[in-house]
């Protein structure tokens, strides 16, 4: 396990490889972020976006939450912390991709699925509120493969997840606006922890499809 020490170490190697060997993308970026991508994704500590599609710093605009989560568009006085950085991505950098970026193994859905796990007192105080966003995707699974072992309803809402945050981020009047107009593209991805395959959705076929197959 890491501790605070070696990631002082690695922001040294960071320093290194960004300020002293190479220092054209920091000079870049000192003035200005201009990333392309809108990338949300579980705060899994094993599916940090950047370090999965190896992108430099700059490249990717992230969102990270419990279960890779979107809300509808809900304009009111409470605070919305997703809901402000999809703004940010859309109407400031003006991002030409959302990516939605799921996993398998997710806590955050198994949490929805089976109501396990928790604080010592039995109180999720915010994670049960947070995750019943995607409870039209758990009532979706359960109808359809009510019958299936628990291990393919939690994989198969864990996918019904992110396409529903799809269907929450068409809610927000600029972002359905600019898809209309095609000057922005939503997509759905899907990462198998277990085999290390990259899944993305297809609108045609319905289905998650392999993008990049498990190493050999």
């Amino acid at each position: 396990m890491k501790d605070l020490t070696s990631l002082v170490s690695g922001f040294r190697r960071f320093q290194e490889n960004f300020f002293s060997e190479d220092t054209r993308l920091f000079d870049q970026l000192k003035k200005a972020q201009h990333p392309k991508i809108l990338a949300i994704a579980c705060c899994d500590s094993r599916v940090d976006p950047s370090l999965l599609t190896d992108c430099d710093p700059g490249d990717l605009f992230v969102i990270r939450n419990v279960a890779n989560l979107v809300p509808p568009y809900q304009p009111d006085a409470h605070y919305h912390g997703v809901s402000a950085a999809v703004e940010y991505a859309v109407c400031f950098l003006n991002v030409e991709y959302i990516l939605v970026m799921g996993h398998s193994q997710c806590g955050g859905i198994q949490s929805l699925m089976e109501k396990t796990g928790g604080c010592e007192d039995g109180n999720n105080e915010f994670i049960d509120k947070w995750v019943s966003l995607a409870q039209p995707a758990k009532e979706t699974v359960l109808k359809e493969l009510g019958d299936k072992p628990k291990e393919i309803q939690t994989r198969a809402c864990e996918q019904a997840s992110i396409l529903l945050s799809l269907e929450n981020l068409l809610t927000f009047p600029q972002i359905l606006k600019r898809v209309e107009a095609g000057t922005l593209s939503l997509q759905a991805w899907y990462v198998d922890i277990q085999t290390g395959a990259l899944l993305s959705y297809n609108p045609k076929s319905g289905e998650f499809e392999v993008l990049v197959n498990h190493p050999e």
